[in-house]
């Protein structure tokens, strides 16, 4: 249940990927507009986080998922009947923010019942589910497509969460007892808060995900026009590299959770963002000289080494703060969203050509990435 949950954020990005020049051609706008509606659902991630998070601390974790779930069942419909690209955009907002609640608080459910490579070994069993949304969402978006319009996405996502949301109601337990949640208010959240910002290390791990998985997100963001546009790629085999790229995700967060009974968390987390570096500079090369197989094959690399880098980092990172899981969770989460929704802008300044914008994108993130770990973890014992 917990991985349907944190499946909500890759399902709302990628799930109209497929869709997106028919957005474009229907509501008359350019490319840049189309993805700013990415951007805006990112945004309304990391909002959700940030509040949600710590009122979980508080609350517990069944009732703002629920809440949270539900919402998102509800706004999806909303997408569906927005009629032009700047109330797409907003609802959109609002869509992530109500996604974002259902993502914290299944991460701070996790450190509730688990610690240290134990964490770091359920959240690569999570990753499976993140990685098996990525391969489903754009075909089952494509699938949508050769029935009815765009619209019909938002509401296909509407049924899937209001139908989580029962399952949820049905069979998910609360994992915060009353006497270990947090009785403070909003001061006690912002002292929480400059707590974690305070921590180096904390940090570090937090950026390094956060850069590592904008690295990705210039992928999500530009993939579409630039395969489908710029080499000519029907939607359905888009839909199909998108989702080989996915497997490699898959099988490397499986992958991890193997290896972790031998090599540390710290060492997994290091050679998956030093590879996913390399393999930013053959996504750059490969759009430099146009070809198909040489950006395919980077883009594969990038994307799977996600599946490594999140549940070492996640768990790194919330094994510092035990005692509040949900705020840690939440600004990470957050800090994630933030940097991810800058992406899209990026890989939207000019055209989208063979990928020249996406992949010097994803080089500087992943690049970023690697060095911010080095820099602000170092020296750190915390290795489990």
């Amino acid at each position: 249940m917990l991985g349907l949950v944190t499946a909500i954020g890759p399902l709302s990005l990628d799930m109209y990927l497929p869709a997106f020049p028919a957005v474009a051609d229907d509501l008359a706008v350019a490319p840049a507009e189309v993805q700013l509606s990415l951007t805006t659902c990112l945004i309304g991630l990391a909002l959700g986080q940030f509040v949600c998070g710590p009122l979980s601390d508080r609350w517990g974790r069944r009732r703002p998922m629920l809440i949270g779930v539900g919402a998102y069942a509800i706004l999806s419909l909303l997408c569906a009947l927005a009629p032009s690209a700047p109330l797409l955009a907003g609802v959109r907002l609002l869509q992530g923010f109500a996604g974002g609640v259902g993502v914290v608080v299944a991460r701070a459910i996790v450190r509730d019942l688990h610690s240290g490579v134990g964490a770091a070994k359920f959240f690569s069993r999570l990753t499976l589910i993140f990685g098996v949304a990525p391969i489903a969402a754009p075909l089952l978006g494509s699938a949508v497509l050769r029935v009815t319009s765009w619209h019909g996405i938002f509401v296909t996502l509407g049924i899937i969460a209001a139908l989580l949301t029962a399952l949820l109601a049905w069979r998910i337990p609360e994992t915060l007892p009353v006497e270990r949640r947090s009785s403070g208010g909003l001061r006690d959240t912002a002292r929480t808060a400059r707590t974690l910002i305070a921590d180096r290390v904390y940090v570090g791990y937090t950026l390094a995900q956060s850069l590592s998985f904008a690295a990705m997100f210039s992928y999500i963001s530009g993939s579409s026009f630039v395969l489908q546009d710029g080499y000519g790629v029907s939607p359905t085999l888009f839909s199909i590299l998108f989702g080989v790229n996915a497997c490699g995700l898959i099988a490397l967060s499986q992958a991890n959770g193997r290896l972790l009974d031998r090599v540390t968390p710290r060492r997994l987390l290091l050679t998956a963002l030093a590879t996913q570096a390399l393999a930013g500079v053959a996504v750059l090369a490969g759009a430099l000289l146009g070809s198909l197989v040489g950006l395919a094959v980077g883009l594969f690399v990038v994307v799977g080494a996600i599946g490594m880098v999140m549940p070492n980092a996640t768990a790194l990172a919330l094994d510092r703060h035990p005692h509040r899981a949900g705020t840690a969770a939440a600004v990470m989460g957050g800090i994630q969203s933030v940097i991810a929704a800058l992406a899209a802008p990026l890989v939207g300044i000019g055209d989208p050509g063979l990928g020249v914008p996406m992949g010097a994108a994803v080089l500087a993130f992943a690049a970023v990435a690697l060095l911010t770990l080095l820099l602000l973890t170092a020296g750190s014992r915390r290795t489990a």
